[in-house]
């Protein structure tokens, strides 16, 4: 069998590209991350995998683990939050020390996972250190990679964004809209991405590539699809800028590490739409209508109602 090191891999990617794997006769997964809620919830639900819970930005046993690997994906990130340490610890840090360890063992193949907010007019500490992460990535000459670009993913496994905002819906009798709404959004589906990731892993691809969800929408209508979906009791209302921007900044207060920021509000807001390429030809994946998609999200009977811890 083929061994496969994962890292990151208890939160969204990692497990939606786990969930696609685990069957696969010829591959051995080693899966790495530190949350130990996440990691216990990836062991139950696939015992068959070796799962190690390790902080990657420190040195320890973890290192061992890559040792026969025949590829890597490294896939572990900061997304949210309000401590800019945590962002460079877990996209900087440990992305050195994990280029560090495949060198170490002779890994000769890796996926790296990147952000389209690498493209962004963003700055933030997400933006900031994803920036400086590639950058790190783009030194790496002797081993052969992909760099994939995903923009903003919803899908199973979700605990941030999409999924912790459609989560939201049921909590309250009102939920909010800022301004009008019409922000231009590229939602990539997880499991669009997971194929993606899967093919290249595959065909050993090299190169990078800027993966956004190939239909636009405004993100109004984008709330407003997933409330179709799933009927919350939430009654979708729209308010000023400014209000959701101090709701925000009050809730960061109340919680260390809030699953929407004043930050991600601000990234929101931002006209701007990235590069589409044409990923179903150029990685012979099939692209799931945005429709089907939130269905499959919402809705699926094994993996719809997992929620990961923050």
């Amino acid at each position: 069998m083929k061994k496969l090191v994962i890292t990151g891999a208890a939160g969204l990617v990692g497990q939606n590209v786990i969930a696609r794997l685990s069957n696969r006769p010829d591959l051995k997964l080693l899966a790495i991350d530190k949350h130990p809620t996440n990691t216990a919830l990836l062991r139950k639900l696939h015992p068959e995998i070796e799962v190690v819970e390790a902080d990657l930005a420190e040195p320890g046993d973890w290192e061992v683990h890559f040792e026969g690997a025949d590829s890597v994906l490294l896939n572990q990130a900061q997304i949210g939050g309000l401590d800019e340490q945590e962002f460079i610890d877990n996209n900087v840090v440990a992305t050195e020390n994990i280029v560090a360890a495949m060198r170490r063992h002779k890994v000769p193949y890796f996926v790296h996972i990147s952000s389209s907010v690498v493209n962004s007019e963003a700055d933030d500490f997400y933006t900031q250190t994803k920036t400086r992460q590639e950058q790190l990535i783009d030194q790496v000459k002797d081993i052969p990679h992909v760099v994939l670009r995903p923009t903003l993913m919803f899908g199973w496994f979700d605990r941030k964004h999409l999924g912790w905002l459609r989560r939201f819906m049921d909590r309250t009798a009102v939920f909010p809209i800022p301004r009008d709404g019409k922000f231009t959004r590229q939602p990539l589906y997880v499991g669009d991405f997971a194929a993606i990731i899967i093919s290249s892993l595959d065909s050993q691809k090299t190169g990078t590539y800027d993966i956004s969800g190939l239909e636009k929408i405004y993100y109004g209508d984008l709330i407003r699809l997933i409330h179709e979906t799933v009927k919350p009791k939430a009654r979708i209302v729209h308010i000023p800028y400014s209000l959701f921007w101090l709701l925000l900044f009050v809730y960061g207060k109340l919680n260390s590490n809030p699953p929407f920021t004043t930050s991600q509000l601000e990234a929101l807001v931002l006209p701007e739409t990235f590069p589409v390429i044409d990923w179903p030809q150029i990685f012979d994946v099939s692209a799931t209508p945005l429709r089907d998609a939130i269905r499959e999200t919402y809705l699926d009977s094994t993996y719809g109602k997992i929620v990961l811890d923050f």
